[in-house]
């Protein structure tokens, strides 16, 4: 979790419940307007993908699943 994300959390747990609540709503919609889909990574996302397509990862699309002794080290 980042810095900037942290310190939020903490300064939300200040809050009483139900302002805890609001701006928890409050966040969500935030999020929905910047992404209404969920569809747009994160740079700590978009370096975890980077990371695991040069590691050797492998699309499941490319996957022989009816030969996958030819996989096997």
């Amino acid at each position: 979790m980042s810095t900037v994300a942290m310190n939020i959390a903490k300064m939300i747990d200040m809050l009483p419940e139900n302002d805890q609540l609001f701006a928890e709503e409050f966040v969500r919609k935030l999020v929905l307007a910047w992404d209404p889909d969920f569809t747009k990574a994160t740079p700590d996302e978009i370096a975890s993908m980077k990371e695991a397509e040069e590691s050797g990862f492998v699309p499941e699309d490319e996957i022989d699943w009816n030969n996958l002794e030819k996989y096997a080290d």
